[in-house]
């Protein structure tokens, strides 16, 4: 039996990931370099401890800012935004 599949954006390329997927994982796997955001000083960022606690995935999700994309699971049509 095949997985479910969703479909959402990121960074305005559509990409298909199985369903119960975190949003980190969906960048992960559709980013070659899975740059979610930029320190202050310009330094890029990435999903690292995946349990909410480093606050490093942080991404715009919907037109809301600062989601912590591990914490997050995807939906159909979801538009999700990585600061690069």
């Amino acid at each position: 039996m095949k997985p479910a599949l969703i479909r959402l954006q990121i960074n305005h390329r559509t990409v298909e990931v199985v369903a119960g997927s975190s949003v980190a994982a969906a960048i992960a796997a559709a980013q070659s370099s899975a740059v979610f955001r930029r320190s202050i000083t310009g330094q890029p960022r990435a999903a690292f401890c995946g349990m909410g606690a480093c606050f490093e995935c942080r991404v715009r999700i919907d037109g809301t800012g600062q989601q912590r994309a591990c914490m997050v699971p995807v939906r159909e049509g979801m538009q999700v935004i990585c600061d690069e």
